[in-house]
């Protein structure tokens, strides 16, 4: 399966503990596809949001079993990446201050 780079990086992860992270360590966090490797999603971030890495931690996550009354399902199962950008670089921001 091709995964183009829009594909791979699904959305930014934000939380308390990825916002500390962004502030002290230089470090991003987001939502991305349960089939990127690191690779992968170093290369996205590169080439999306014109920066460099220097490093990416991946961590899946399995779906939770949930019940609804009698009714049994199932989360599905997602793929969180940390992004360290070099110390040189510009930051990435999310959201633009109007």
């Amino acid at each position: 399966m091709r995964l183009d780079n829009t594909d791979i990086i699904i959305a930014p992860f934000i939380t308390e503990k990825s916002t500390d992270l962004k502030d002290r360590e230089r470090c991003l966090c987001f939502k991305v596809h349960r089939d990127a490797n690191k690779i992968m999603i170093k290369k996205a971030v590169e080439e999306l949001f014109k920066t460099e890495v220097k490093e990416v931690r991946v961590m899946n996550f399995n779906g939770k079993e949930k019940r609804f009354g009698r009714y049994s399902g199932k989360r599905p199962s997602w793929k969180k990446a940390y992004i360290k950008l070099k110390k040189d670089v510009k930051m990435i921001e999310y959201f633009e201050v109007v």
